[in-house]
């Protein structure tokens, strides 16, 4: 920023009081006169940071109206431009509001759960709403008690193959059921399967080990959408079939959503580019029937 001098010539004394004029104007504002008291600093430092006092106070005077983050007008949301002295120094930096930290500590138990190409609002999903609004599902409600009952006491509990029809809220119920161990530190992934297995596909040489280690080995697994996939044989024996015998084999709960009940599943399964292939899909089947129970969501869509 050019100085003052190169566009009117000025002395240093009647910039000084140009400043001080200014200063004089500023300090009819309420939240500025509060925010430079707080500081207690001398009318040297007070002019030599006027301008991002001035920034400071117009975000302070938001906040002490605030009644929460959906009306939040600072410049980033959640946060608050705020001066600190340091000797004859004012360094700014964003504080996080009361607001914005209740949110993080409610919502820090979500790190424990992986989203992959999945809705965001399942980052959302509570149980709590699901027992006040879907009291036809007392069946799977129930299930999900002793699923919660067994992981935490005995370490071991078998997953569910959810199937029903399109929009019926399948991955939220079992996103809800994540979330609810999240909150006791229990890790999990939600992966939707037809995209993880295209980008699991062009991770050749990249990261691929460590994508498919992950969900092999992740404490709580849900394949989101199985069946509705591009399938090929690769993706068939050497991806899903390996995760599955891993995951049988070490006794990890995994979990499935799919618009395809298990018998629509092994045709899927059964048919590639090199055929018909019905003892290789049997084979996968019989992998999921082992890590689940077969649980069928009925009702009215709820997409739109």
């Amino acid at each position: 920023m050019k100085k003052i001098q190169e566009f009117v010539k000025l002395t240093n004394e009647e910039i000084d009081s140009l400043k001080q004029n200014y200063i004089q104007k500023l300090n009819h504002s309420k939240d500025f006169s509060e925010l430079v008291h707080r500081l207690d600093i001398s009318d040297e430092v007070l002019m030599k940071y006027t301008s991002s006092l001035e920034d400071a106070s117009i975000e302070f005077g938001h906040c002490k109206k605030c009644k929460g983050l959906a009306e939040c007008k600072n410049k980033v949301c959640g946060y608050l431009y705020t001066p600190q002295l340091d000797h004859n120094h004012i360094v700014f930096h964003y504080q996080m509001c009361s607001y914005l930290e209740k949110k993080e500590k409610d919502t820090e138990y979500q790190k424990n759960v992986y989203l992959f190409e999945v809705p965001k609002k399942v980052k959302e999903a509570s149980l709590k709403d699901l027992y006040k609004n879907d009291k036809n599902r007392i069946e799977f409600m129930k299930y999900v008690k002793t699923f919660i009952d067994e992981l935490t006491t005995h370490k071991k509990a078998k997953g569910i193959y959810l199937h029903g029809s399109y929009g019926t809220g399948k991955t939220y119920l079992i996103a809800a059921l994540f979330n609810e161990l999240a909150k006791k530190n229990i890790k999990s992934a939600i992966i939707y399967v037809p995209e993880f297995l295209r980008v699991l596909k062009s991770s050749f040489g990249e990261d691929f080990e460590e994508k498919y280690d992950y969900i092999k080995k992740v404490p709580l697994l849900l394949l989101d959408d199985i069946g509705a996939e591009y399938l090929t044989p690769w993706a068939r024996d050497e991806i899903l079939g390996t995760v599955l015998q891993y995951r049988m084999d070490e006794e990890l709960p995994t979990f499935f959503t799919s618009n395809l009940n298990l018998k629509q599943l092994e045709e899927h399964f059964s048919m590639t580019s090199s055929g018909k292939e019905e003892v290789k899909a049997r084979r996968m089947i019989e992998r999921i029937k082992d890590l689940t129970n077969d649980f069928e969501l009925i009702g009215e869509s709820n997409r739109k």
